[in-house]
């Protein structure tokens, strides 16, 4: 090792005369080849290397492809291997961690970069890298030489470099010499970008001045054409085979292998990298069904996990069901491939912002600066012009814009919830129109850089995973005409049910909850109304027991679009579905006496109609072919039959079902396993009878933190956040404690005056969350089953009952809270003014039991049985 100083950093390309030909090589400058083969990078790449020795610098030579080694032993390189294979997330960090340690006045060679396009597939995250790349080597004052092969790219990936690089060199070979054309040399010789530059003898170059020649060296240099084919690269390369096979195929000449492979290797760039899925990807799709997304898609990458659920859903029915299948209202859907999501990161400065996220020292910084630029964000040309595309095949009819993040909708982390979902109403100009689509696209996101999604990775060990959005875009299903846009009806089904109110109730045969209009009430816990729940083996079941209740906790408010105002409202069902003259009352509502207004209670979709049948049927495929408990949501139209007449024979009125999402739903098992009675002669501390989620079980509570309704109930709106976020605090303070939370109200409820207003990241490590049904007398519980924050209280394995204090079987044992000690203060002391509202009970081991019985729907929190002559202990 040569450890003499190095001489003054002198930049070059080691040819003296095509330093001449570029006016100089500056500290900074990256130097792209375009060659026709890698020996003429090769070529290249020699007297470069020659003269980083030759200076004593350090010369760092990334390998990674599979073509010959560019340096050998003897060109003194340090060799870094980098590995395309683990993604481009993992690729760009191994490059950037040997350029942050290498630092300042170094010398580099990139193997070919075309390889990476086919390792990543995509030629535009391809040209990603060299915009992440390129400007931080130019900051650090180095030199670097990287190559790409000529005319296997698409435009927009040799754009993105063209606009980055100081240098783009077109190198041809004719009649055995080599011919440099500069492409671009920024900020020098202007000269240098007419002409062709012949390497004669040694390190000379000849500028080419006669006709002849040029036009003999171009005509040899396979131009790609005044349509600059291929304009997709490798996906449309793909494709096109594929497009090939399937017309051969239909014209009775199939290769059956070759099909299959083709759709082996397409369905792994269009749909997440997921094994699971990847059983029901080969079962159930085929090369029909991928060329059928292509045709649909909006850039490239993959499709996401909720756009894969939803194909998936539909193709299983479409086989093991089909004539339901044939029933269901078609799709209309179009996907943005996660591609145009990281291109967008790239282009607005966003991605390095974004790496924060991913380690866990660091994930919630620079959130509010990364939201910023994404919603300032633009978009390259040609991704607006796919947009736009996309608008016209739409019309003026609404849309929904829904994330399908590569995380999403998989086995063990559904994501229910955690990002965005915007609804675009779709009137006006089709410049208007294209805003706010860009808007929603920009709202989606920005909500993967959200804390409430950041803190779900995190729980569930997600932040180093690789997370790429794509998008969803689907035609909103229901009647055009009037001012209110919406379905008639909308839903979320269970294949198994964890809430079993009756004992006729098989957990097992499903449950669906049901709305009038949109489906964001059935999947939003809405504080302000209520829905119907139906236990698809015995939907005649209500939660409620007499028919006053039914009609009290029936559905008073409706979801719909506002096509006039624009936007998503919420109001009075009467009002909004006496809109659409052709709406199904006869079907949905009941009336309690004649001269009384009707109220929803979906009776005759229930019992005259088969819809409870085939939501049945539909739930058990999915159930079965997933070999998981599965949720679906979906929508409802009622069409009448040919000739009705309004307001009549809806009974006999035909609907379709639009599927709009089917992914793993996170249960334990319903086997009723895991639970025991209490001993009879136990304490009784608490008891609760009516409305228990989960399997059964027991807990063996280790502490209890206690919201007393009373002085809750006392407090003001600010002192009631205050609260949630007090038990926010106790929450992590209890990690691994087998905690017991109990309060007033709805917990999670978006309205401090109806529960304590908590985020499911503020109640993670509860074991067991009871709501004590006391806010005030018409409040009861929404038990909310396939709603986002049920869904999260299903995903942790977390138990939740209900406590309904004026109701038989329900008690607790007031004295025994008052005779424990409030240990806030000593785990908190800062918040020892709350002790009046929130008690916190340290339990020894032994001193409480929580049997929880799912089939008797019954909860039991007991102490350890007396000995002789003894109370429960204090």
């Amino acid at each position: 090792m040569n450890d003499a100083k190095p001489a003054p950093f002198a930049p070059t390309t080691g040819l003296p005369g095509l330093d001449a030909v570029f006016s100089g090589v500056a500290r900074g400058d990256n130097i792209v080849w375009q060659v026709e083969t890698i020996d003429d990078y090769h070529a290249l790449v020699e007297p470069y290397a020659a003269a980083a020795h030759a200076q004593g610098r350090r010369l760092i030579y990334f390998r990674f492809a599979a073509h010959a080694a560019l340096l050998g032993d003897a060109a003194g390189a340090e060799v870094h291997r980098p590995r395309p294979q683990d993604g481009f997330d993992a690729f760009v960090d191994q490059v950037h961690t040997v350029i942050e340690a290498v630092g300042v006045e170094a010398m580099y060679v990139f193997d070919c970069l075309s390889e990476l396009a086919e390792a990543w597939q995509s030629d535009r995250m391809m040209g990603n890298f060299f915009r992440l790349t390129c400007p931080r080597l130019f900051d650090l004052d180095t030199v670097t030489y990287f190559a790409v092969l000529r005319n296997i790219h698409s435009r927009p990936a040799l754009d993105l470099i063209t606009a980055t690089t100081q240098f783009l060199l077109d190198v041809f070979r004719c009649r055995g010499r080599l011919y440099i054309r500069p492409l671009k040399v920024q900020h020098r010789s202007a000269a240098a970008m007419n002409l062709i530059h012949a390497w004669e003898a040694g390190d000379c170059f000849r500028a080419v001045n006669d006709s002849g020649t040029v036009a003999e060296i171009l005509a040899a240099s396979a131009w790609p054409g005044l349509e600059d084919r291929p304009a997709g690269g490798y996906w449309e390369r793909h494709f096109a085979h594929a497009r090939a096979l399937q017309a051969r195929r239909r014209r009775g000449g199939g290769d059956a292998a070759e099909e299959a492979a083709c759709f082996a290797r397409l369905s792994r760039m269009v749909f997440p990298d997921d094994p699971a899925m990847a059983r029901l990807i080969d079962h159930y799709l085929d090369l029909d069904d991928l060329l059928a997304v292509r045709e649909r898609m909006i850039g490239i990458g993959a499709i996401g996990g909720k756009a894969l659920g939803m194909l998936l859903a539909r193709a299983i029915l479409r086989r093991d069901a089909p004539a339901l299948s044939a029933r269901l209202e078609a799709h209309d859907s179009f996907y943005v491939g996660t591609e145009v999501f990281d291109s967008f990161l790239v282009r607005n400065r966003v991605w390095w912002l974004r790496r924060r996220q991913r380690m866990a020292a660091t994930f919630l910084e620079g959130l509010d600066e990364a939201r910023a630029r994404i919603l300032g964000g633009d978009f390259p040309d040609h991704t607006l012009r796919q947009f736009e595309g996309m608008l016209d095949y739409f019309g003026e009819w609404p849309f929904i814009v829904r994330s399908s993040s590569r995380l999403e909708d998989r086995y063990g982390n559904a994501f229910a919830g955690q990002y965005e979902s915007v609804f675009c109403i779709n009137r006006g100009p089709r410049a208007q129109r294209l805003g706010e689509l860009l808007d929603a696209v920009r709202l989606v996101y920005a909500s993967t850089l959200a804390e409430p999604a950041l803190r779900y990775r995190q729980r569930r060990g997600l932040l180093d995973e690789e997370e790429h959005m794509a998008l969803l875009i689907m035609r909103v299903s229901g009647t055009a005409g009037a001012r209110y846009f919406h379905p008639h009806a909308a839903g979320v089904g269970l294949s198994v049910n964890p809430y079993p109110w009756n004992p006729r109730i098989d957990m097992r045969a499903g449950v669906v909850r049901l709305v009038a209009g949109l489906g964001t009430r059935a999947v939003d816990r809405a504080d302000d109304d209520y829905t119907r729940l139906i236990a698809l083996n015995a939907p005649e079941l209500r939660p409620e027991t007499s028919f006053g209740a039914i009609a009290r906790h029936a559905q008073r408010r409706m979801d719909a679009l506002d096509l006039q105002q624009g936007g998503l409202v919420s109001g009075p069902f009467a009002t909004i579905a006496a809109e659409q003259e052709d709406f199904p009352f006869a079907l949905f509502t009941t009336r309690e006496a004649p001269e009384r207004p009707p109220f929803l209670t979906f009776d005759g979709l229930i019992g005259d109609t088969a819809f409870v049948e085939d939501l049945r049927t539909v739930l058990g495929c999915l159930h079965a072919a997933y070999a998981h408990a599965v949720e679906i949501e979906f929508a409802l139209n009622v069409r009448p039959p040919a000739g009705a007449q309004t307001g009549q024979g809806e009974a006999a009125a035909c609907y379709r079902l639009n599927l709009l999402q089917c992914r793993p739903l996170q249960v334990r098992s319903l086997d009723g396993s895991g639970g025991e009675a209490p001993p009879a002669d136990a304490p009784r501390v608490l008891s609760a009878q009516g409305a228990v989620i989960g399997p059964s079980r027991v807990i063996r509570p280790r502490r209890l933190v206690w919201v007393h309704g009373a002085a809750f109930a006392a407090l003001r709106q600010a002192e009631r956040v205050a609260v949630a976020r007090l038990v926010g605090r106790l929450n992590q303070l209890s990690a691994g404690c087998e905690l017991l939370l109990a309060g007033p109200g709805r917990w999670g409820s978006r309205d401090p005056f109806l529960g304590v207003p908590v985020v499911f990241a503020e109640i993670n490590h509860v074991a067991a969350l009871c709501e004590i049904v006391a806010m005030h007398e018409n409040l009861v519980p929404d038990v909310s089953l396939g709603t986002h924050f049920i869904n999260e209280l299903i995903e942790a394995d977390l138990l939740y009952f209900a406590l309904f204090p004026q109701r038989p079987g329900n008690a607790v044992d007031e004295a025994w809270l008052a005779a424990r000690p409030n240990a806030l203060s000593q785990l908190l002391p800062e918040e020892a003014r709350w002790a009046e509202v929130v008690q916190v009970i340290e339990l020894p081991a032994g001193t409480l039991a929580l049997h929880a019985d799912a089939e008797a729907q019954r909860v039991e929190v007991v102490g350890a049985p007396p000995a002789a002559g003894q109370g429960l202990s204090r």
